[in-house]
């Protein structure tokens, strides 16, 4: 009998996040005192596509950034056969909602980059799954269906990042001083994520300050909603065992039960 994993929403980023000792160490630490996996099932927010897709066992990865250093373009991260995970994952989509499967996509640096911290060994089978709408309601339904893996050892990871308004960004050391509308939106999701209430989350464009500035596009943010709905309660509040900033970025991150 597997214990129940719970599901998380984390920051992933940028590949050199995995020479950063602070953040990489948190996830590290994070993955120690969890139960361990049977299965990881990921939902980054660099693949975004319509329907639900997953991605291929044994593909290689996916190098999607640029202008960072060679190194980065040469990491691998080989782990086993997901195939069994992708078939209970196309199982449970309702008949109106098809799945496709990739024959040739492999893991994207949302998922690479921090599981090469949290699980280095790379002993855990791992499939992503794309992001198929930006709907905050219709991804809590995906998450909710996912939902039952948990009972089976899978650790469900919603990965994006709190706050990611790049283009707005002017002092790139990781250590910069958070810009105000960094720092708002990041208050503003500590509280509503410690009431548990998802109805002011999933309000985030209107309701949220910094925005948009926070999010021009919500790709980095969307994936908390599929870790909300993998929850028992979307609405009992989750434990956030990361916190603080990254490039002025947050780095709030979240466990649910």
């Amino acid at each position: 009998m597997n214990a129940r994993m719970p599901a998380l929403y984390i920051g992933h980023g940028a590949p050199p996040l995995l020479d950063d000792p602070v953040w990489s160490g948190q996830l590290a630490a994070w993955a120690e005192d969890l139960p361990r996996p049977t299965a990881i099932l990921i939902v980054s927010a660099h693949w975004e596509s319509a329907p639900v897709s997953l991605t291929a066992s044994g593909a290689p990865l996916v190098y999607d950034f640029g202008g960072f250093a060679p190194k980065y373009y040469e990491m691998t991260y080989r782990t086993p056969d997901a195939s069994a995970l992708a078939a209970r994952v196309a199982a449970m989509m309702p008949d109106g909602e098809p799945v496709h499967q990739h024959t040739s996509r492999g893991l994207d640096h949302g998922a690479w980059v921090p599981l090469k911290i949290m699980y280095p060994a790379g002993d855990v089978p791992v499939l992503q799954m794309s992001l198929p709408t930006q709907d905050p309601y219709r991804l809590l339904a995906l998450g909710e269906r996912l939902r039952p893996l948990r009972d089976e050892g899978v650790l469900i990871i919603g990965s994006g990042f709190l706050t990611h308004g790049l283009p707005f960004l002017r002092d790139f050391s990781l250590d910069a001083t958070p810009p105000g509308w960094s720092r708002e939106f990041d208050a503003w999701a500590a509280d509503a994520l410690a009431r548990g209430d998802v109805d002011e989350l999933a309000a985030y464009r209107t309701r949220a300050p910094g925005m948009p500035y926070a999010h021009p596009t919500v790709e980095h943010y969307t994936p908390l909603f599929i870790t909300l709905g993998a929850a028992s309660r979307a609405d009992e509040p989750g434990e956030q065992l990361v916190d603080g900033f990254w490039l002025g970025l947050s780095k709030r991150s979240l466990q649910v039960a």
